[in-house]
């Protein structure tokens, strides 16, 4: 009976004081010393639970105030909202933005007058974004969330992707990594373009340049440089010369430019050659320093300047020569000073016969006569010698010989008076070929063209071809 009255005072008073009192007003050490007088041992189970319940739900704040920084605790506590640590209070964790949570999501605070865990918020944070080549970058706040990173790349280089990264929630950066890409050509500056005469007598200048300026925009790395077209102080013939210039970076880039070398010859109106003669001329034959000969044909005499200059006021020195007929002197002293005459300039074709009634001769001169234009284009003359002592005869064309020029010729080239017989003599005097019989006048000027003629001839005879015909 007496155990019984114990624990009914116990809870009566341990009941009567949890209203009466309230949190704020009333000592712990009340509690305590109600458990002290009323042992819990006098209580069962359920009564020695209830009653620590009620002790620990007159303390409002049995944990200590949990604080996140830079977060929040949503606390739902068995007593009310108002009641954010008191026992059994469950707070739900959570972090600002940009800020990660490490620990419990949930915590309660327990009798132990402790949180069930700890947490805290931890600054969310991206790698250091790595450098780029030739390139850098700038953020706007280092490597935190929402920090942007804006690329740029270094003069002369492109961008290639994303320009701008930005530092995400899950602690990556947006988008990929950027290069820098080398794309402009580099700058090329040639020489400006020049003109310059050839020199006198030639067809050709010597010219000279400085070779092109070149600047890569980028790393300024020139790799190469290429020339199409003659090397400075090359001969350049006349006429507009394209030079080009191209220059490749290390990115394999190109530029190119160009310039133009104008030569110039002075040159002067072009020459005809004389009637009956031409011209040998130097050079090209009309340029500034070129000298032209005149030259004759044979049977024909040089009168006037042998040669002319072409000056650099582009006029000719002098006045045109003309080829006159050339005048043979009969009257002179030997057969020597005769023949002279015709040195390196014609051919001779000598006849004798023993009489002007001689049928070869006859028949020869026949054909010959037929044939002038063709002698007198292989400068041919003809020298007759005809009949016996005191009535020969001999004559070039219509002038006679002495007898003593006849005699000495007849000695000198060997020529018989008995019968009918011809020598041909070349410019040069010497004896090129005899005949005893009358031959056609294409023989002897197949003969003549095949080894007799000079190169000047020759190119005569190409281009007066058709002129007898």
């Amino acid at each position: 009976m007496a155990s019984q009255l114990t624990q009914r005072g116990a809870l009566f008073l341990l009941f009567f004081l949890t209203p009466a009192v309230t949190p704020t007003c009333t000592p712990v050490w009340v509690y305590f010393w109600a458990l002290y007088f009323f042992p819990l041992t006098y209580l069962s189970f359920h009564q020695h639970h209830t009653v620590l319940i009620t002790i620990l739900l007159a303390f409002p704040r049995w944990c200590y105030t949990l604080n996140i920084q830079d977060g929040e605790a949503t606390c739902y506590s068995p007593r009310g909202g108002n009641y954010h640590s008191s026992l059994g209070t469950r707070c739900e964790l959570s972090c600002d933005r940009g800020f990660r949570l490490i620990g419990r999501r949930s915590v309660q605070c327990l009798p132990s007058r402790r949180w069930s865990g700890t947490a805290y918020c931890r600054q969310m944070r991206c790698h250091a974004l790595p450098f780029i080549t030739s390139g850098t970058y700038t953020c706007t706040n280092g490597v935190l969330l929402d920090s942007r990173c804006d690329y740029s790349c270094s003069s002369g280089y492109h961008l290639e992707g994303d320009r701008s990264r930005i530092c995400m929630e899950d602690g990556r950066w947006s988008g990929g990594e950027p290069v820098c890409v080398d794309i402009d050509p580099p700058k090329i500056r040639c020489p400006h373009s020049r003109e310059k005469m050839a020199e006198p007598e030639k067809l050709t200048a010597r010219v000279y340049w400085d070779p092109p300026l070149v600047k890569d925009s980028a790393d300024g790395t020139i790799t190469r440089v290429t020339l199409r077209g003659p090397e400075p102080g090359s001969h350049f013939p006349e006429g507009e010369h394209v030079i080009r210039y191209t220059a490749y970076d290390r990115a394999y880039n190109r530029a190119s430019c160009k310039f133009i070398v104008k030569v110039q010859v002075r040159r002067c109106p072009t020459l005809k050659p004389p009637q009956h003669g031409y011209l040998t001329c130097t050079s090209a034959g009309d340029n500034y320093g070129a000298t032209c000969e005149y030259h004759c044909d044979g049977g024909y005499d040089r009168q006037g300047t042998p040669s002319r200059v072409c000056q650099s006021s582009r006029q000719w020195s002098g006045s045109p020569p003309i080829c006159a007929p050339m005048k043979i002197n009969v009257n002179v002293n030997s057969a020597a000073g005769l023949l002279d005459q015709f040195y390196e300039k014609q051919r001779l074709l000598i006849i004798s016969a023993p009489d002007p009634s001689n049928r070869y001769y006859k028949m020869q001169i026949s054909m010959l006569q037929q044939s002038t234009c063709g002698l007198d284009l292989r400068h041919v003359t003809i020298i007759e010698l005809v009949g016996q002592p005191p009535q020969e005869v001999g004559r070039i064309r219509e002038q006679q010989l002495s007898a003593n020029i006849i005699e000495e010729l007849r000695q000198f080239q060997r020529l018989t008076r008995s019968y009918f017989n011809m020598v041909l003599i070349d410019k040069q005097g010497i004896d090129r070929d005899r005949y005893m019989e009358p031959v056609t006048p294409e023989e002897i000027f197949t003969f003549i063209d095949d080894y007799l003629l000079s190169n000047q001839e020759l190119t005569q005879r190409r281009e007066q071809r058709d002129i007898c015909e």
